[in-house]
């Protein structure tokens, strides 16, 4: 049995899956099985996969047709895994060659159910990211989660299988912040949940879809409100100003339209001015750059903020 199984959910990732199958394949932890679940893919996902399983029989694949991220991360994690910790790995994103043993390492904690790190944000190429998460001192908590999720990605947490299989997986109707309703589920039932604060994972980020996407986003954050406050912990104002100061924050990075920044920056101040500023560099910088966005030529907006 190996110890960790891999699940990679992937839907026409053809131009970003070989590399992020070359990061697992680098791992200094070689004691790993991938699981590829390809969700209806029409470009040459498959062809990609069927390759990889050849040459190295630690890969498996299997279709998944048109059920979605979440179904796939279920069914490969649920169903097909047999290691004893489950990483989820997205098609688009890399891991540094040290993470699967550095999970190694937290994972000898026998009271530690799921771990994170920190990642880097880049667009094009890894070892050009400048913008960097931060993870918090201690266990994760509900009412952290409720503000800033410090996960940020699918491809950068781990959990226990009997864990995952404990909690029945994602809800898999949501179509965004599924990570965050499930993540509260977890802590929210007792699992104790660190972070390691090493830089382990690179994310791609991209501005596709995200102003299209804010409502689908609001709606899965709903759902995972709705799950804390079954669990005992009330959503506040505080908590919902972070949450926007932080998807203004990306909206800056992306480059998501002239505006959408600034809507998101006055949101954020009018539901809590104190939740907006509780970290000051971060919330003033923010609220600055919002302002500025709009009459800043593109190129020079660009360059100061997009990342």
């Amino acid at each position: 049995m190996p110890k960790f199984s891999v699940i990679i959910p992937c839907y026409n990732a053809a131009a970003t899956l070989p590399d992020t199958l070359a990061s697992l394949r680098a791992q200094t932890c070689p004691d790993w099985e991938a699981i590829c679940i390809d969700d209806g893919s029409t470009d040459n996902t498959r062809a990609i996969l069927r390759a990889a399983a050849q040459a190295d029989p630690r890969i498996r694949w299997c279709p998944n047709p048109g059920k979605g991220p979440s179904a796939a991360r279920n069914h490969g994690a649920l169903h097909m895994a047999a290691g004893a910790v489950v990483a989820f790995l997205d098609a688009d994103d890399l891991w540094v060659p040290e993470r699967l043993a550095r999970l190694n390492h937290a994972f000898a904690d026998r009271s530690l159910a799921a771990s994170y790190a920190r990642i880097a944000f880049f667009r094009d190429r890894p070892w050009d990211a400048t913008v960097f998460s931060t993870v918090p001192a201690g266990d994760l908590s509900v009412p952290r989660l409720l503000g800033e999720n410090p996960v940020c990605t699918m491809s950068n947490i781990a959990v226990r299988r009997p864990v995952f299989a404990a909690t029945g997986g994602f809800e898999e109707t949501l179509v965004h912040n599924e990570d965050l309703e499930w993540l509260i589920r977890l802590v929210g039932c007792g699992h104790r949940v660190a972070a390691i604060n090493e830089v382990l994972v690179h994310y791609r980020t991209s501005a596709a879809g995200l102003s299209a996407d804010l409502g689908a986003m609001a709606q899965g954050r709903q759902a995972a409100l709705a799950t804390a406050r079954r669990l005992g912990c009330a959503p506040r104002r505080r908590d919902e100003a972070i949450h926007l100061r932080y998807l203004a924050r990306r909206a800056l990075r992306l480059q998501a339209g002239r505006l959408v920044a600034l809507r998101l920056t006055l949101a954020g101040l009018r539901a809590s001015p104190a939740g907006f500023l509780s970290d000051p560099r971060r919330g003033g910088l923010t609220a600055l750059a919002a302002l500025a966005t709009p009459i800043l030529p593109r190129r020079l907006s660009g360059a100061l903020f997009a990342r």
